[in-house]
């Protein structure tokens, strides 16, 4: 029987966490050729929803975004480009609402920035954290042939006036921002780098981690170019990346990542961490089904484990939520977007129904923050009762 063995950044062996050539975590689709077709028993709970950003002629690329609730006001940062994904000159948008239903109109909170050669680098929106009365907002910044990737930050204590741009020193390009243990401990889920600090701003003393080598920790980074590389050094059959992690009552951290690439079987694998995000096991694929696309896990009040996402179907449609008790089998399931949304402007890579979802749990609702064919911003919600 295979083994799954530990790696840390310096290459040390731990305990393994996984038995076998497969994960038990499953979201118990029904498939058909190869490919997840249904959720057994999915229902449709009541949903409220608003688009925050709907561009008709210009900066009509979206993508990326985060919620969060600071000082009784909601606040939505994502990614805006002129027209194409990840194109010179994105920027961070930004948008907030004393209530669900009455959005400001968005401005730039991280505008266009161009290098020491007066080129046009590429802003990508990671998400917030906030602590001790101070909200932090997130992004990545790297060039257009992904140079000199890292991660920056910016902080306001009253929602309306905010810092400087600072480097908080990691070569990272999230995927989510940064999310709590039990311990107190931030995680930031990247595509193969994984780093932690015990800093509970989440601005400084971060330790690199991951899923890659040992022999490319001296020059690692994470952006949406790097994992394509660690994959292929790795041997792995598909390309992993954009993590979401989960902890469980026993202590373990389970990151389940998005498999993509040419032999892509409409699966999440998942590594895990028994050492609160020191080091992580070897990756395995799970029976938990996927269409290659971004998705978010959490935990409700009551202790149930969560998932939003895309997991059946085709051009991330439609929008699932899905329950679980143990953290394995994701069983419970609700589907809580299915309608097609008109895009105005073609772009590059532009496309899905309801693109990269993140989730806020405030005030008894679980709200949903999507892109709509990566062109507008759209917040949905469920009452946590409708659960």
């Amino acid at each position: 029987m295979a083994r799954t063995k530990r790696i840390s950044q310096e290459g040390t062996l731990t305990t393994p966490t996984v038995e076998g050539g497969q994960s038990p975590i499953t979201n118990c689709a029904e498939w058909a050729n190869g490919k997840p077709v249904a959720l057994l028993g999915a229902t449709r709970p009541r949903v409220d929803s608003v688009f925050l950003y709907s561009p008709e002629t210009e900066w009509t690329y979206s993508h990326h975004a985060s919620i969060t609730v600071f000082r009784n006001r909601f606040f939505a940062i994502w990614s805006n480009s002129r027209k194409d994904e990840d194109a010179p000159g994105q920027r961070v948008l930004m948008a907030s609402a004393k209530d669900f239903a009455h959005w400001i109109a968005p401005h730039p909170l991280a505008d266009s920035v161009r290098d020491s050669n007066g080129v046009e680098r590429v802003l990508t929106a990671a998400g917030f954290h906030q602590h001790d009365g101070t909200l932090v907002a997130y992004f990545g910044n790297y060039g257009q042939r992904k140079e000199m990737t890292r991660l920056q930050a910016m902080t306001t204590t009253d929602g309306e006036h905010w810092s400087a741009v600072r480097d908080v020193g990691i070569p990272v390009n999230p995927n989510h921002p940064p999310q709590r243990t039990v311990s107190g401990r931030l995680i930031i889920c990247g595509n193969i780098a994984f780093p932690w600090t015990d800093d509970p701003s989440g601005l400084t003393g971060y330790h690199m981690t991951g899923i890659y080598p040992p022999s490319m920790s001296a020059t690692i980074k994470d952006d949406p170019a790097s994992f394509w590389d660690v994959s292929k050094q790795q041997g792995w059959p598909s390309a992993l990346c954009e993590g979401s992690f989960y902890q469980t009552d026993d202590g373990a951290l389970h990151t389940l990542l998005r498999s993509t690439g040419g032999q892509f079987r409409n699966r999440l694998w998942v590594t895990e961490s028994r050492d609160n995000g020191a080091t992580w096991s070897a990756p395995v694929e799970t029976d938990f089904s996927d269409t290659d696309t971004k998705f978010h896990f959490g935990r409700l009040p009551d202790g149930r484990f969560y998932y939003v996402g895309c997991p059946i179907g085709a051009g991330r449609i439609p929008l699932t939520l899905s329950l679980s008790l143990d953290g394995v089998q994701f069983n419970t399931h609700f589907i809580l977007g299915d309608e097609c949304y008109s895009m105005r402007q073609a772009g590059r890579w532009k496309g899905g129904e309801y693109g990269y979802p993140h989730t806020l749990i405030h005030g008894g609702h679980l709200y949903v923050i999507v892109s709509r064919q990566k062109e507008a911003i759209q917040v949905l919600r469920v009452a946590l009762s409708e659960l």
